[in-house]
């Protein structure tokens, strides 16, 4: 098989690469949620008991896995600007790009609202409901200004835990207008771990991203330089936050200085100190596996790269693949975790192979919504 990468296009492969990393660390995540009986899930004020301590394996097995959310989406946003630079250039219009991102984005969310809730006996909005209305709104954001996007995204991202101090009581009654947009809630009727709002602000900063490459068009080595810049700033400004111990942690304080209370840090929702850390890290980690790339070179059939081109396909295949393990094997302590996540990849590889091929000899099917 030819390779039919564009090497004009180095960058993608970086960024399937960064996509590919972040699914295998899901992969272990919800393999130990399976799995692991003593899975840590406490990244919330709504799921932290004061006091609780946490074995350090358990933990940093939890938290390693922080990263994927915030990287997906936000190169979920770089993705969208990427495309529809592209499908520009091959002369589609632009109200079908708009309606093809619209109709993407609305098949992704009813996966969570119908497919994944159906699994879970509930309502349950996950990560999909957030990328797939995100990607709708994207229909519209991106029409305005690079910069009054970024604005945007930067208000939300600092102020959405000053209007949660409002309006917001953790542990109270929640109601859905605000779960959907603003405050996690998990109850017996419906859960909602990942509002819109703040994750949405993550997707604009990515669309941010990929813009300004399209316009500048700067060479390798100046984005590589920027991502380890703004990488770096961030974790800083995340140490500051941490250290300051107040305002940027959504509730989540202190308890110590352990390097474990350093790190435990609020997802539902996400916090300020959580985006700084988890995106700066991403950056940090782009910039990386841009330097490498020229060296390693881009192995079309290399594992990562498989999983980061069928990100979503993997997502929804996984999950089926870990309940049909559960038939087989019991849960145990952190070693199944990892044994389950290694066999689970070990099944998908060949399995997403197979669907990428599949899709791209498809272009205009129902899999290219996949």
């Amino acid at each position: 098989m030819n390779d039919p990468v564009d090497k004009s296009l180095h960058r993608i492969a970086t960024i399937d690469w960064m996509r590919g990393i972040v699914m295998i660390l899901m992969a272990l995540d919800h393999a130990s949620g399976f799995f692991n009986q003593s899975r840590i899930f406490a990244d919330s004020i709504l799921l932290y008991e004061s006091g609780s301590l946490f074995a350090s394996d358990q933990f940093l097995t939890r938290w390693v896995t922080h990263i994927c959310a915030p990287t997906f989406i936000f190169l979920t946003g770089a993705s969208i600007a990427f495309t529809n630079a592209q499908r520009l250039r091959q002369g589609i219009p632009q109200a079908v790009i708009d309606r093809e991102l619209r109709l993407r984005g609305i098949f992704i969310a009813m996966l969570d609202i119908v497919l994944l809730s159906l699994m879970s006996g509930k309502l349950v909005l996950q990560v999909l409901y957030a990328i797939g209305v995100g990607m709708i709104m994207m229909v519209w954001l991106r029409r305005l200004r690079i910069s009054t996007v970024l604005i945007a995204a930067i208000v939300i991202v600092t102020g959405s835990e000053l209007l949660l101090k409002w309006i917001w009581i953790p542990s109270d009654h929640v109601p859905l207008w605000l779960a959907l947009t603003f405050a996690p809630v998990f109850s017996e009727r419906y859960s909602v771990l990942y509002p819109l709002i703040p994750w949405l602000a993550i997707m604009m900063s990515g669309w941010v991203w990929g813009e300004w490459i399209l316009s500048k068009q700067p060479g390798p080595q100046c984005i590589q330089h920027l991502l380890f810049a703004c990488g770096g700033c961030a974790v800083l400004l995340f140490v500051l936050i941490r250290s300051i111990d107040g305002y940027g942690n959504m509730f989540m304080l202190l308890e110590g200085h352990s390097v474990i209370q350093w790190l435990h840090i609020s997802k539902y929702p996400p916090s300020l100190a959580y985006i700084l850390l988890e995106l700066g890290l991403m950056a940090i980690m782009l910039a990386v596996l841009m330097r490498l790339e020229p060296v390693i070179g881009v192995h079309w059939n290399g594992p990562v790269l498989v999983f980061g081109q069928t990100a979503l396909f993997f997502y929804l295949t996984h999950f089926g693949i870990l309940v049909v393990l559960q038939l087989f094997f019991e849960r145990g302590g952190l070693e199944m975790a990892y044994f389950m996540a290694l066999l689970t990849l070990l099944i998908l590889y060949p399995v997403c192979r197979i669907y990428r091929t599949v899709k791209w000899h498809n272009p205009s099917g129902l899999l290219r919504f996949m």
